[in-house]
């Protein structure tokens, strides 16, 4: 089975606005490219991946995707992401692949063992293999078998309006969850366990940041 992955990207330059009370415009850039870059390393790494797919209307975003072989689609100003999702589903259809698999830039991370395990229980042919937050409220993975199975609801709450469309069409779901694909990079505290993880380990793109208020 042919998978592609399909990074969605917003603007580096106004990434992590939540973030604004500990880190300064530049930190926040920087966090956020450095992010990227972890998660294109990893998905342009794992075999069980075909092709990795980014889709943004950053031009910086656009060329960092290009450096590490990616295919890219460059969205207007004015694309919002669940649209932009579906122009990616169409591009990945056309191209007969047998699944798409989803993953947001701030997911550092993620392995490519989270990444085989997700790709190996989208094993039924109506698939939908979805991973949340921490907060059990987002959707941080989801692979969708065939592309286009169902349509995208990201936003506050998706990770049960997921689960509903996949209902709705009678899909195999399958939940993952690992230490990994729970910790997306949003909130003040989950910076605070960003920098544990990235002072304990070992990460190509990936350094601690010193908060404003520290």
């Amino acid at each position: 089975m042919t998978v592609w992955a399909v990074i969605p990207v917003k603007p580096l330059n106004r990434a992590k606005s939540r973030l604004e009370k500990v880190l300064s415009p530049e930190q926040r850039h920087d966090l956020a490219t450095m992010m990227f870059r972890q998660v294109l390393s990893v998905t342009t790494a794992t075999p069980q991946i075909t092709g990795t797919m980014v889709i943004s209307r950053d031009t910086r975003a656009i060329g960092i995707a290009r450096e590490f072989g990616a295919k890219t689609i460059q969205e207007s100003s004015y694309s919002d992401l669940n649209p932009a999702l579906e122009r990616a589903t169409g591009v990945i259809r056309a191209w007969r692949a047998g699944a798409m698999l989803i993953l947001p830039a701030d997911l550092p991370f993620i392995t490519a063992a989270d990444l085989a395990a997700v790709v190996n229980r989208g094993h039924d042919i109506s698939s939908i293999v979805i991973a949340t937050d921490h907060h059990r409220n987002g959707t941080n993975v989801l692979l969708v078998r065939p592309p286009g199975l169902i349509g995208y609801a990201y936003g506050p709450g998706s990770f049960e309006r997921h689960l509903a469309m996949a209902a709705q069409v009678r899909a195999q779901v399958s939940l993952y969850e690992s230490e990994q694909t729970l910790l997306d990079i949003d909130e003040p505290d989950d910076l605070e366990q960003y920098n544990l993880r990235v002072e304990s380990g070992h990460y190509e793109y990936l350094k601690p940041f010193l908060s404003l208020t520290t």
